[in-house]
């Protein structure tokens, strides 16, 4: 760590300096694989654990923090990674429930922003420039995703605040594990000048060689090499691309996934909850937020499922395709809440509740069940003239009436 980097709670590491303009988040999750693996297996949490396939031919998908000290990789075949590590725990893979928790991880992140870039399962870029009025600083936000995705998911993420996608994901690696590190503006050539050629995008082995070959070590030695030199040893291209990264700039915008197959919002309590009207006031405030992102995207849903969590972590969904696609609240809702009422929950503890519609049309194509004028459409209508309220005045300036007093406000971190 030099000088310039202070350590704070929480993992959190800054450069001095502020966050202003830092609306670029690489948020990736900590050995995402093995986290994932232990959630049911905490007795061997802080221990060597490999996740692979037996056999001879078999290779490391992942390894805990334990493990990597003792020089596990992935893609390390297996026979090698247990010569190395006799003493560590081998789990097999289960994919299917990787898939599941990075599909909640990428819903937990559009809740926040829907320019969401992911790169991979565990992985993915954040444009949080929209979201600063309605939930703060950049800092603030990647702490709070930190902090659900721990609450939420049980397992840890470290996340990079930097001006441009380059600069945050280098941020990201270096705050691993469970940290935060923020890149200032200004502070972003003090961030990159020391750091080895390696760190920037597209030096490879043999690349790094023939940088060596020319005494450039670190990004500040390629920064103060002529770009034309670059570009005489290591082509054009090449030679252009690793001069700009060197001067930390990178003019690409995050891209959002443009495929997404459904929209859903969680939310955790900060304490188990076990009354049914405090489940229905936040499936009516989760109906609430989906039908809105729903207008906004231009989208309806024709399935309609809810998530509970109990309090022992045990997960349970359930869905219902409706006669229709609907982009409005109530619909939602009353979807929702009749799904949860067949569950016949009687007191019984709710870590987590969650809203998603799924086989989303677009809201134009969509075939309306009632001719404009009656109920449903009036509704809807309404609904229209809220989103405007709310876009004028803020998220808060209109909601449901049973959600202005009662349980709603008081029994939960507020709206995810």
């Amino acid at each position: 760590m030099s000088r310039s980097q202070v350590r704070r709670p929480q993992g959190r590491l800054h450069l001095d300096g502020d966050d202003t303009g830092c609306t670029i988040l690489h948020v990736d999750m900590d050995a995402f694989y093995a986290s994932v693996s232990l959630r049911d297996r905490p007795d061997l949490r802080g221990t060597p654990v490999i996740i692979g396939g037996g056999g001879t031919r078999g290779v490391v998908l992942s390894a805990t923090y334990e493990a990597r000290a003792l020089g596990i990789h992935s893609a390390m075949p297996m026979s090698r990674a247990r010569r190395l590590a006799p003493q560590a725990t081998v789990l097999a893979p289960d994919h299917r429930w990787y898939a599941e928790v990075s599909r909640n991880v990428m819903s937990l992140f559009r809740s926040i922003t829907p320019m969401v870039e992911p790169l991979s399962l565990d992985e993915a870029f954040l444009d949080v420039s929209g979201a600063l009025r309605r939930l703060g600083s950049p800092t603030a936000i990647a702490e709070m995703i930190r902090a659900r995705v721990e609450d939420e998911q049980d397992i840890t993420c470290s996340v990079g605040v930097a001006t441009t996608k380059f600069v945050a994901k280098l941020a990201s690696t270096r705050a691993k594990p469970d940290g935060l590190l923020v890149v200032p503006a200004d502070r972003v050539i003090d961030f990159l000048h020391p750091l080895p050629v390696g760190a920037l995008w597209g030096v490879g082995e043999r690349t790094e060689e023939q940088l060596a070959r020319l005494g450039l070590r670190t990004v500040g030695d390629i920064a103060h090499t002529p770009r034309s030199t670059l570009e005489r040893t290591l082509g054009s291209s090449l030679g252009a691309h690793l001069h700009e990264l060197a001067w930390g700039r990178d003019p690409r915008p995050v891209t959002a996934d443009e495929s997404e197959k459904s929209i859903g919002n969680e939310e955790t309590f900060p304490h188990d909850v076990d009354d049914p009207e405090v489940i229905r006031a936040h499936l009516l405030k989760l109906s609430d937020q989906v039908a809105a992102r729903l207008r906004r995207a231009g989208l309806a849903g024709r399935t309609v499922s809810i998530k509970i969590r109990f309090s022992d972590f045990t997960t349970i969904t359930r869905s219902r395709t409706l006669s229709h696609p609907t982009d409005v609240g109530r619909e939602v809702y009353d979807t929702a809440r009749h799904l949860y009422e067949a569950l016949g929950l009687e007191r019984v503890r709710i870590r987590l509740v969650g809203v998603r519609t799924e086989g989303l049309v677009s809201a134009q194509e969509a075939p309306r069940q009632l001719l404009l004028g009656e109920e449903g459409d009036g509704r809807r209508d309404a609904e229209v003239a809220v989103d405007a309220l709310r876009a004028r005045f803020g998220a808060d300036a209109v909601r449901p009436g049973r959600l202005v007093t009662g349980p709603a406000d008081t029994d939960a971190e507020g709206p995810r």
